[in-house]
């Protein structure tokens, strides 16, 4: 069974205590019904430079940064898709890059 990285882009930070908890809460549950499926909890991310294909180094991430990330077990995109579409980011204005992985070495 594959897994699948799930890029989030954009989105924002909740405003207050009581909506951090309120957001805290939503991806704990949404995790929990994730079950097994779930590989890898992930994180937001911060800071970014770009390397590009000559190796010149540009402060920033470009033009649609990655927000977090989280990587799941499905059997297809399409399941992946699924278990994405609940996501709590989603909630937070932010997209959802759904990625199949698979080992190359």
């Amino acid at each position: 069974m594959p897994n699948y990285l799930l890029a989030y882009h954009g989105g924002k930070m909740p405003d207050s205590q009581e909506a951090v908890a309120k957001v805290m809460a939503a991806w704990e549950k949404w995790m929990k019904t994730l079950g097994p499926a779930l590989v890898d909890g992930g994180n937001p991310v911060g800071k970014a430079s770009t390397i590009d294909s000559k190796g010149k180094i540009a402060a920033g991430a470009g033009a649609n940064p990655v927000s977090g990330y989280s990587i799941i077990k499905a059997n297809s995109l399409d399941a992946a898709l699924k278990l994405a579409q609940d996501c709590p980011v989603l909630q937070g204005g932010a997209s959802i890059e759904v990625c199949e992985t698979f080992e190359a070495m």
